[in-house]
Parts: structure tokens; sequence; C-alpha cells
């Protein structure tokens, strides 16, 4: 039985309809990603089998949900009440229990602190108790504090003070807090860093939840999905498989349509010169061909075609100098926290440079110190000559929400000058997929991908020879994003790209600055997947090596010793430690256990370089351990044996 179903649903904004008597079936264990265009309606149609409230959300049509499912629903833009706590918001969406639980925790933590009123606290979470136990809460609150040590969030933490990366870390908690059978997501993967996406990918395969998700990250597909649903012109295609497996079925599918709108459309054209000769279309035995022509007119009339594509052009202007920045020793703390230490490189003309590292690890403090905009607290930098520089703003403070979109792109002009020539405002627009129509809104009208797509249009309508891009790829549909890669590896000037995603970063750089921890930068050849298989080597390295201490650490094999003579008993002090010899040993091979776990993820040789080492280390000297309590104990058992 499936977990839910959307039936001849339909749902239309103004004259467009986003859905066109739509059918959809989501079965238990599926991972299904739904893509498509940048305002095709595929938020609304999450929204509406979240909603689960048959037409509710839909103009026509039913959504059906298996009774007593639980459903998580993370939308693209989670809504919280910045004055929470992170645990009042994971537990807001456990119905009226969340209340109470709430509480519950609040007067928790002021019994905690001390306080006059520790009687009245007391009296408080006493009736909480009773009431919560009448509820069968505890496993509710249970879950809550799991998932938020999972998502490694601090519980008394203000949801005002939270970052973006937080604030999805937060909403995707509050959803596994139900624990849900069907996760509903929107774009999971915004604001995340790179370690933070694979973690969720990881958590969201091992969790075997059903998954239906919206998302742009081409990775982050082809490892989730197990079925992609494509919404296109209101209808819902599905293909099983992986995203590649789609593109390539998609691609054959597009061929056919455009081979039989070419037949139809030249099948039309023979037809209507046929019907303008008059008398001979009046004939009796040629009516069959008039109402092939009604039909053949109401088919082409119906028939929606394929939204348009963007037409980028980027003009890289004037050459700049040779060298574009050259960094010797730089360093630069905040508050006694080094951002950048040390850190030398040369930047010359023409080099795609890909910047990754965890949200918080100074990515942007790097970009500003290479570009000049912020001085170094020690080391130098030097910029080169004759730099024009676009940068693009992850978010979108350039953007002015009362301007119209022509004004955006042109203020106080109705043209603008691309590589040379002059274009109309309304037609550049055009390029980019805005409706003539809509050139005098304002941009708070439009769509997070609108924006995304508005705000290049501006950096494209100025000629630049250093380009730097912060998360330039949210909200941007597959098919732009593909195109702007084509854009960004035929552009002749310098690019900085700082990007999450992982298949942009490998079709666009040729470098990449990777963050190594506590400050440190290193430089690698190539992109993503490049960076990503050193570090992968250099664990397996590490591994090898710690592998190598251990076997060399074992003592050779002793010659048996002689028995002692019956009567040899234990000391008192030799039976207390020969009892407390199997906790020692125990609890060693849980450390054991732990650093080898530790070592064998690889993102530790990234954030934590020097923790990684100190942990090598201690396996190594665990190992000794071990081997010395092993043997302490195998000769006290035969004094104990030999004695008794």
């Amino acid at each position: 039985m499936p977990y839910l179903k959307l039936s001849d649903a339909c749902l239309a904004y103004g004259h467009v309809p986003l859905l066109d008597h739509a059918d959809f079936q989501l079965d238990p264990g599926e991972r299904v990603a739904l893509i498509g265009r940048n305002g095709t309606g595929k938020s609304s149609l999450l929204a509406a089998m979240a909603a689960g409230t048959g037409k509710g959300r839909l103009d026509d049509g039913e959504v059906w949900v298996q009774p007593g499912i639980r459903v998580g629903y993370v939308p693209q833009e989670p809504p919280f009440d910045p004055g929470m706590s992170v645990f009042q918001a994971v537990v807001s969406g456990m119905g009226e229990t969340s209340a109470l639980l709430a509480e519950y925790h609040a007067v928790s933590h002021r019994l905690g602190e001390g306080g006059a009123d520790h009687d009245s606290l007391l009296a408080r979470m006493d009736e909480l108790q009773h009431e919560l136990e009448a509820r069968g809460a505890w496993a509710y609150e249970a879950q809550a504090e799991k998932v938020i040590a999972r998502f490694g969030l601090d519980p008394e933490a203000q949801v005002g003070s939270l970052s973006g990366g937080q604030k999805k870390r937060l909403a995707l908690a509050q959803a596994l807090a139900v624990a849900p059978e069907v996760l509903l997501l929107d774009e999971p993967t915004n604001h995340l860093d790179i370690a933070a996406i694979e973690w969720l990918e990881t958590l969201l395969i091992e969790s075997g939840v059903t998954l239906f998700f919206i998302t742009h990250d081409r990775s982050f597909l082809d490892r989730v999905c197990t079925r992609i649903v494509e919404l296109d012109r209101g209808k819902l295609a599905s293909f099983p498989g992986s995203f590649t497996q789609y593109q390539q079925r998609k691609e054959a599918m597009l061929h056919e349509e455009a081979l039989a709108n070419a037949r139809a459309d030249k099948l039309l054209k023979e037809e209507e010169v046929w019907i303008r000769k008059g008398v001979e279309a009046r004939r009796t035995r040629a009516v069959f061909r008039v109402q092939r022509l009604d039909k053949l007119r109401a088919e082409r009339q119906a028939r929606r075609e394929r939204m348009g594509k963007v037409q980028l052009q980027l003009d890289a202007g004037d050459k700049s100098g040779k060298l574009v920045a050259e960094l010797l020793n730089v360093c630069k703390s905040y508050g006694g926290r080094p951002v950048v230490r040390d850190f030398s490189t040369r930047i010359q003309r023409g080099d795609k440079i890909g910047l990754i590292g965890p949200n918080g690890a100074g990515k942007t403090t790097l970009l500003r110190l290479i570009l000049g905009e912020l001085q170094p607290d020690s080391g130098s930098v030097r910029q080169g000559t004759k730099m024009e520089i676009a940068y693009f703003d992850q978010f979108r403070t350039q953007l002015n929400p009362d301007s119209t979109l022509a004004d955006v792109i042109s203020p106080g002009s109705d043209y603008v000058e691309i590589a040379g020539a002059k274009k109309h405002v309304i037609g550049y627009l055009e390029d980019f997929l805005f409706a003539p129509e809509r050139a005098r809104s304002p941009v708070s009208s439009l769509s997070g991908g609108e924006r995304n797509r508005l705000l290049l249009a501006r950096l494209f309508a100025k000629p630049a020879n250093v380009l730097v891009l912060d998360e330039p790829t949210n909200d941007l549909d597959i098919e732009t994003l593909e195109l702007l890669e084509q854009l960004l590896q035929d552009y002749e000037g310098t690019l900085f790209l700082v990007s999450h995603d992982r298949t942009f970063l490998d079709n666009v750089v040729t470098q990449t600055i990777a963050a190594e921890g506590a400050g440190d930068w290193k430089e690698y050849a190539g992109g993503y997947s490049d960076w990503a298989g050193y570090q992968a080597s250099v664990a397996a390295a590490t591994k090898a090596a710690a592998d190598k201490v251990k076997a060399e650490s074992k003592p050779a094999a002793k010659p048996a010793e002689p028995a002692k003579p019956k009567g040899d008993k234990l000391s008192w002090k030799e039976q207390r430690e020969l009892e407390a010899l199997p906790d020692k040993i125990a609890g060693l091979e849980a450390e054991q256990a732990t650093l080898t776990g530790k070592l064998e993820d690889p993102a530790i040789y990234q954030t934590d370089p020097k923790g990684a080492q100190q942990a090598a280390e201690r396996l190594a000297a665990i190992d000794d351990e071990l081997m010395a309590l092993l043997e302490r104990w195998e000769a006290l058992e035969a004094r104990a044996g030999n004695g008794s």
C-alpha cells in the first residue's frame, strides 16, 4: 500500500497551470527526487503533499495519505520564532505535547541554576511529570534530545542566533524528532557545507526513511535517490534509477518529442494550404480532411512548449595584468582565533579557483584578503593591475526588493551594453527567462531561483575580468546550472568560486584552496573530487602506518615459564589487581574501537589533522597497554590456579 498518493491534481497561478491533472504515488522505502525548471511548481506540489488535506492546497484533485503514518516536512525556508530555544523549536512539531515538553525542559534548566523559587519550580515539575506520563510523552523528549545531539546543536541556543546552515539542521532535526515514516524535503542541501551534505546523505540512506525531496545538487541526487520524478509543463514523469540514467532517457524523450512535433507542424502546414483551395475542400469526400485539420489546430493550440534556455553571455572586458594577486605568509585572526595562518599563494590571470571548507572556516575572509578588501595582521598581499571585479553575493544584498527588474539591470537607462553591442533591457531580461510584462515588477515578487537569475543578469551586464561567485548555485535549476558551467569554462578572465556543489566545482575549477582547520589553507590541483581523492589517500596511508606500528609493537613470543609450585598463592593486593583487570581491558578496547572509527572518517583529516595524529599515536599506545595487561592477567590467572 502506498504512503502518499496524488490523484488528478490541478493547480494554477494566473493563466499558467503548474499541475495539469497530475498523478503520483510514493511507496514505502522509496527515495524519490522531484526535479524541474524554476517556477514549474515543485515547492507548491511538495507543500500540497505535506498538507495531506485533499483539496486544501490544490485547485482540484486529491492528496491521499495512508492513515496513521507520520510525515515530516522541511520547507525551503523553515519558519521559526527567533525567540524560541532550539529545544522548543524541535518539539514544536509534536502537537499539543510540545508545549508541555518545552515547559518541562525550561523548568529543569531553571532548577539547575538555583534560586529563591526552588519550591514552586519543584511543584510545577511534579505537575508536568504527571501530565507528560499520562500522555506517554517521555519517548518524544528522548527522541528530541537524540536528534538535537545528532545534529550538533545547543538545545539552549536561541533560534535567532543561528546561522543559515544551523537553521537548516534545526529544521531537519524538527522533522526527524517525530520519527516519521515519510520525510518531505525542499532543497535540504542549501546553506549546508560539503561535510554536512555528505553526512546528511549517509543519514538519509542508513535511516531507511521514505523520502520525497527537491534538490538541484546532482551529486546528492546520484547518491540518494532511487527514482527521479520530473515536473514538466504540469505533468509528472517517472524515471527509475539514478540522475545519470534519467539524463540519458530524458535526452532521448525530448528528441522523439521534437520529431513528433515537427511532423505534426508539417502536416498542419500542408492541410492549411489545402483548405485555402476553397472548392475542393467543400467536396463531401474531403470532409474527413476538414475534420482532421480542426483536430490538428486544436492539438497545436493546446501544446505547451518547453521553457526556453537562459541566454548567458559574459564579457571579460580588457585583460587584467598577468598577476592577479600574490600572498606571502599572510595571517588573519578574529578574537584570538586564527582564520588564515601563514598562507602563501600566487594567482595569475585565467586561473579558476574553488574555495572549499566548512561553514565558518573563513572562505569569505580569505577572498577579501586576496582582493585587497581586507588587510592582513601580518604578511603581505600584492594585487595585480587593471582588475575589473564583479561579485556575486550569496545573500543577494545587492538586490533592492523595492526596485523593478529593469532598474536592477540598467538604472536610469533602457539599454545595456553587452560585448560592445547595445541591447534593450527588456530583451536582455528575456534572455534570462523574464517575460516582458515582468520588467516593471518589483524584486520582492521573485522566487529564490528567479532572484539568482536576476543577480546573474546584473552581474553579466558589465564587463569584468575577475569574477567572484559566492554560492551562485543555490536555487538554480539543473539546466541553468549546466549552462552556467559551460559559460564559466569558456570565460577568459580569473574566477573565484565558493560553492558546496561538488559537481559544479569539478566541472568549472582548475585548482582548489581548501581549509585544513585551525586557520591552515592548502592549494590542490583540480576540483573537489581531486581534493577528496587526496584526502582519502592520506587517510589510507595514516591507517596503514597505524596498522604497521600496531604490528611492530607486539612483542616476540616468550618461552613458556615453568609452572609455579603449589602453594604460591596470590597476595591480597594481587587478588584485587586480578579482579580489576577485565574492566581495565574492556575500557581500553572500547577506547580503541572509538579511535579506530574516528580515524576511518576522512573528514577528520580536513577538520582536525592534529587531532588525527594524536588519535593515531594514542591508538598505538593502547596496543602496548593491552598487550601488557593481557600478559599480566595470564600470569596472575596461572598463579591463582596453581595456588588453589
